[in-house]
């Protein structure tokens, strides 16, 4: 194992935790109901200024904080942007979501995974079971994987005779397995011990992946669900998970690190490896996403940043390329859509950002109307939000814990925030 980067101690930046508790937001108004008057007035965290950060050479000296330039309001470039659709649901905190051909999918404090048809955004169907409180989401093929509050996933499969039908045909792991381990010696087959936080699949080789806050990730063969591996990932809870195409895992935690991991078939019962681990000076990380080619890592920390590495082409090696700024509070989910990065965070809002060709990141919107954070977004191209020179656009699909989802169409204008801190970089020092 080798770590990416060494840090100078400093005092440790507290999670932003949302454990064990039930918070309560004023929610927002529905566009597709009456708009409720007995709402108070709410006042939203003041909003800061920033540009991302530039590729410069690293320093040898490392400040406490980053030091940012302020080059144009944010609020400047929200033109971009329009919100199409905003609906407050009657099942509490929107915990979720996730996209797939055409469906959006949402879990929230209920029983019940509610389907979406777009670009409508009508909901046309809801999966139901016992357990309530879905906790994470991931859609495959003609699958869908969610996790309960009660550790278990429940799967469906999806069917197109002429309607959207879906059939429930698992629950991983299944009755009696934990028995059945118990009684062999090992716990392989035994669910997790707290709350699945993240699920990734890996399709070529029909392998599902759970991250859960009792620090471990679990490996479960998609063809009988079975348990055949339980990686001690980090120390801390694990927050999140994401897996590229070539089958290299990475996990987030609370312990401020990132950790890179390599699945090795000739080993026997441990068959994934630790490769590298990147740190994140001290603030626990809520959100991982990586670029469909796999070639850029976005984590989402409880500083407010989101902290980027870049893919080697011929090393394969992952080298910091900076951060993010603009968020006040804890950045608690990602997404990616084509050239689009999407964050959402605890301050209420979320922020769009665009990958230049040269590696750059230019900021274009900030989405507001939340009353509570926003715990999950998702994000994919739209050819209805495209500009009249045929640049695409992205749809963007975020929920919040004051219970409402809100849909956005979102374009890449000419107006826009380049790079130009060139001080920002220095918030790490690689060796």
């Amino acid at each position: 194992m080798e770590t990416a980067s060494s840090l100078d101690d400093g005092p440790p930046n507290p999670s932003f935790d949302l454990r064990g508790r039930t918070l309560k937001f004023p929610r927002s108004a529905s566009s597709k109901e009456a708009p409720r008057s007995d709402l108070p007035a709410v006042s939203l965290p003041p909003r800061l200024s920033f540009a991302t950060a530039a590729s410069l050479p690293l320093h040898h000296s490392q400040p406490s904080t980053p030091r940012l330039s302020s080059k144009l309001d944010p609020d400047a470039a929200s033109s971009t942007c329009r919100c199409v659709s905003s609906v407050l649901k009657k099942d509490g905190q929107i915990l979720c979501i996730a996209y797939a051909n055409g469906l959006v999918y949402t879990g929230s404090q209920s029983n019940a995974v509610g389907v979406w048809k777009m670009p409508e955004f009508t909901e046309c169907g809801q999966l139901k079971t016992r357990a309530c409180m879905v906790v994470a989401l991931q859609v495959s093929n003609d699958r869908v994987y969610a996790a309960y509050a009660d550790c278990k996933i429940r799967v469906w499969r999806r069917t197109w005779e002429g309607v959207v039908k879906h059939v429930r045909i698992a629950t991983v792991p299944a009755a009696g397995s934990f028995l059945r381990g118990y009684i062999a010696g090992h716990d392989k087959t035994s669910k997790h011990l707290a709350p699945i936080s993240s699920l990734a699949i890996n399709t070529a080789d029909d392998i599902l992946y759970s991250a859960s806050l009792d620090k471990t990730v679990k490996v479960w063969r998609i063809t009988d669900f079975r348990c055949i591996e339980t990686i001690l990932a980090h120390p801390e809870p694990v927050n999140a998970i994401a897996l590229a195409d070539d089958g290299v895992l990475y996990t987030a935690s609370d312990d401020a690190t990132v950790r890179v991991w390599r699945r090795n078939f000739c080993s026997g019962a441990r068959s994934h490896s630790l490769t590298v681990t990147l740190p994140t000076k001290h603030s626990p990380v809520k959100a991982l996403t990586l670029t469909a080619d796999g070639g850029v890592l976005y984590a989402g920390c409880t500083d407010g940043y989101v902290h980027y590495w870049l893919k080697g082409w011929f090393s394969g090696q992952l080298q910091y390329g900076g951060a993010l700024p603009g968020h006040t509070h804890a950045v608690l989910c990602l997404a990616g859509a084509g050239a689009y990065v999407v964050t959402g965070s605890a301050d209420s809002t979320s922020r769009v950002w665009v990958r230049e060709v040269d590696g750059f990141h230019s900021f274009i919107a900030v989405l507001k109307g939340h009353r509570g954070p926003v715990r999950c977004v998702t994000a994919f191209p739209d050819r209805l939000a495209s500009d009249d020179a045929g640049e695409e656009g992205c749809t963007v699909c975020t929920g919040s814990l004051d219970g409402v989802l809100k849909v956005w169409r979102v374009r890449n204008a000419a107006t826009q925030i380049h790079d130009s801190a060139p001080n920002a970089r220095d918030y790490f020092e690689l060796t």
